[in-house]
């Protein structure tokens, strides 16, 4: 596999977090991998009650929450596990994907904890861009704050996965970064941080800093006109489409997308909502 920089900080938290005794630790010590805080008093219930809240938000707003229980779902991009507990709750299947071997073992435990882990199988996306399951085996592919963290190519392999692992009639509920007016500085800044990181020694240092991850890591943007076109290139091919985005920001489309706005919805973000065929 290539040694690509944005993977670096989520291979080191995953590397510190190989050295806590608990999950609670992991939560204490790298709380600025999953939710920007860390701190002596986070504990990883809260942690989990926030995942709890947003899956069932998100995908009530989404309107794709009918008949949970009988269905499948693939996370692409579990962590230790913040909303997989919450699905594995819901779902009767649910496939926690994740490029570092050490946040599924804590997302198992996590889902043993507080979820139900007869519910939950774990896979690693070793390669960072591919995902070992079947073609067709999820109602539901879900993506939340990981496929901005990828490299630009790897994020639209990633858009590729999760419709060919969507079965038809299934969705695909996928979350993307577009460019803001911060990004004229954090976007150079971002160049600057990966390069960093490749510097032996100093490089694995710096991506356990909080700053310097929150910079670095942000390794694409992704519009979305360009998704779409990249998902008319796929043999997949998918019914109605719906673009999800902050009623506080305006945000561009193509035609054949409906734009449609959510409170939940970060103003630096979007939803891409659609059902296979």
């Amino acid at each position: 596999m290539a040694r690509r920089p944005q993977l670096i900080p989520w291979k080191t938290a995953g590397r510190v977090s190989e050295d806590q005794t608990s999950a609670d630790d992991v939560v204490r010590e790298i709380g600025w991998v999953f939710n920007n805080e860390t701190g002596d008093t986070l504990d990883l219930k809260e942690f989990i009650e926030t995942g709890d809240h947003e899956i069932f938000a998100y995908l009530n707003a989404f309107q794709i929450n009918e008949d949970l229980g009988e269905k499948s779902l693939v996370e692409i991009g579990s962590g230790i596990g913040r909303m997989t507990s919450g699905f594995s709750k819901a779902f009767a299947m649910v496939y926690a994907c994740d490029l570092d071997a050490a946040f599924l073992e804590r997302c198992r435990q996590t889902v043993a904890q507080f979820g139900v882990v007869e519910h939950l199988r774990t896979i690693h996306v070793a390669d960072g861009r591919t995902l070992a399951i079947a073609d067709g085996e999820a109602d539901i592919t879900f993506s939340y704050i990981t496929l901005q963290h990828c490299q630009h190519d790897d994020a639209l392999s990633l858009v590729a996965e999760a419709a060919r692992v969507t079965k038809p009639g299934g969705h695909i509920a996928l979350n993307f970064r577009t460019w803001t007016g911060i990004d004229a500085v954090l976007w150079p800044l971002g160049k600057v941080t990966r390069a960093l990181w490749r510097v032996p020694g100093f490089g694995p240092w710096l991506a356990k800093r909080r700053l310097a991850s929150r910079i670095g890591w942000q390794a694409n943007r992704l519009s979305p006109d360009e998704v779409s076109r990249h998902l008319e290139t796929l043999p997949e091919k998918f019914a109605t489409r719906a673009i999800y985005h902050s009623p506080y920001r305006r945000l561009k489309a193509r035609s054949d997308a409906e734009l449609r706005t959510f409170e939940g919805v970060n103003q630096s973000h979007w939803w891409l909502v659609a059902e296979r065929l």
